[in-house]
């Protein structure tokens, strides 16, 4: 079966299955600690309201057939457990069809924690991790050598991942055309990482060739992964090297990771090591592999006609088990870094001299003192959607009312999910948030101030509110 198989790239496999389960455990490890505010029982969005509007058909998931936040941490803790295993190469030693359904249980347990868990989960990692994850059960383990298709369906999701990228650029932002979408980018991002204000701080034409070389990147370096070796690992360690740019500029979750591990599946193991023979896989497993090959391409023909369409779609699924989507990122770059800033007073009653004392995020910029954080590849949900909430009141509709609420109730695992709570002590009797105008610092404040930030006032985005008015706004 020498057609079938593709022995030089063992070590590829190897590293790709590796960092692909680490993944999966920084996934798992995420929705265990944060589920229970998020979409817990009595969480801001709970899993049970949502399952009775939306039936298994929408939304497949193991929560279907019961939910409770005992069961859920059960799941959760389990798919970590199960990666942990997968990461200390536990599924090498086992008969291949047991590694395959090992894979299998962790692909079902994220399937149905995404399922559930609703605008917490609606980024375009979730389905990236998912048909990835997918692709992993049908790539055998050191007993079999590496199925050649699912390798060209790795680099096909590569492919899509990148090209899309690139297109949605293309097409969106004027500023990419004009390279100078990263006169903004980095201080405008969702989350900033530690290095961001050093990379809004170069110099123009800095931020140009970056651009540039991320067009080159997106547009015209995927297509070489089709081609012949050493051609395909050369421009694999390309888009490697350009995520890690992207690693070190800010905080986008496993989404950077999750790309350099696709990337690193393309490459050619032989280059760096000698020969290594495995024996060809049983032929259940060749027709299983052959099966879900043609059932990709055949999915793929909704993600295809997506990325030829003038009005592209970004983080697209077209189908509930997410095996097969379209993927693209920042096809609009804001000008201006607008923040939601939550403040609480314990004072019985608002009046102009009222003290308000503000609440922390651990990746969210507040303090205009405090440093980004480095936290990808773990997701700070809550963070996230605090910056789509400044950027519109629409998109913190359905939750924002029960934040609020939760922070006058003194929730336990609502105050985890922050850094800072002002109000150690006692709940406070009123809450408001305000919307706020940020930009970084220049080279003179910061060595005068130590603030990396400055920030304006603009308007009240939520006026002061008690635990009664709350209750109603979430109702």
């Amino acid at each position: 079966m020498e057609w079938f198989t593709a022995p030089d790239y063992w070590l590829s496999r190897l590293v790709f299955q590796r960092t692909l389960a680490a993944l999966y455990l920084v996934g798992f490890i995420a929705a265990a600690t944060q589920f229970r505010a998020l979409i817990g029982e009595r969480g801001m969005l709970p899993v049970p309201g949502y399952l009775r509007l939306v039936p298994m058909r929408r939304a497949p998931s193991v929560f279907q057939l019961h939910y409770s936040d005992r069961f859920f941490a059960c799941c959760a803790w389990t798919g970590a457990l199960l990666a942990a295993g997968l990461v200390a190469g536990a599924a090498d030693r086992l008969p291949l069809w047991t590694a395959m359904l090992w894979w299998a249980v962790l692909w079902a347990l994220y399937l149905s924690i995404v399922n559930v868990g609703q605008t917490w989960y609606a980024f375009g990692w979730e389905s990236l991790l998912l048909e990835t994850g997918f692709l992993a059960i049908f790539l055998g383990n050191e007993r079999v050598a590496p199925p050649l298709l699912v390798l060209w369906l790795l680099r096909w999701l590569l492919f899509r991942v990148e090209f899309g990228a690139g297109l949605i650029k293309i097409r969106g932002d004027e500023c990419w055309r004009r390279l100078t979408c990263l006169y903004y980018h980095h201080e405008t991002q969702p989350m900033p990482g530690p290095l961001s204000w050093f990379f809004h701080r170069l110099p123009g034409p800095v931020h140009r060739l970056e651009a540039a070389a991320n067009h080159v990147t997106q547009l015209l370096v995927p297509f070489l992964l089709f081609t012949p070796q050493p051609i395909a690992s050369a421009a694999a360690a390309m888009i490697a090297l350009t995520q890690f740019w992207l690693i070190l500029s800010g905080n986008f979750a496993w989404l950077n990771w999750l790309t350099v591990a696709l990337a690193l599946s393309a490459i050619d193991g032989s280059l760096f090591t000698g020969p290594h023979p495995l024996p060809d896989p049983p032929l259940w497993f060749a027709i299983t592999v052959t099966a879900v090959t043609a059932l990709v391409l055949v999915l793929s023909y909704r993600p295809v006609r997506n990325l030829l369409s003038r009005r592209q779609a970004m983080n697209r699924s077209f189908d509930p088990l997410h095996l097969v989507n379209t993927y693209g990122a920042f096809g609009t770059v804001g000008r201006v870094r607008y923040e939601v800033v939550v403040e609480g007073t314990d004072e019985p009653s608002v009046h102009p001299g009222t003290v308000w004392r503000e609440y922390e995020f651990h990746g969210k910029p507040g303090d205009i003192r405090h440093w980004p954080r480095q936290f990808a590849p773990y997701h700070l949900r809550l963070d996230w959607l605090m910056w789509f909430a400044a950027l519109s009141p629409t998109y913190a509709a359905p939750w924002f009312g029960g934040f609020v609420e939760r922070l006058l109730d003194q929730d336990r695992d609502t105050l985890k999910l922050l850094r800072r709570n002002p109000f150690p002590d006692r709940p406070p009797r009123f809450i408001r948030a305000r919307l706020c105008h940020y930009e970084f610092t220049d080279w003179r404040q910061l060595r005068t101030t130590g603030a990396c930030w400055q920030r304006r006032h603009l308007r009240d985005f939520l006026p002061p509110t008690r635990l009664s008015d709350a209750g109603k706004k979430q109702t």
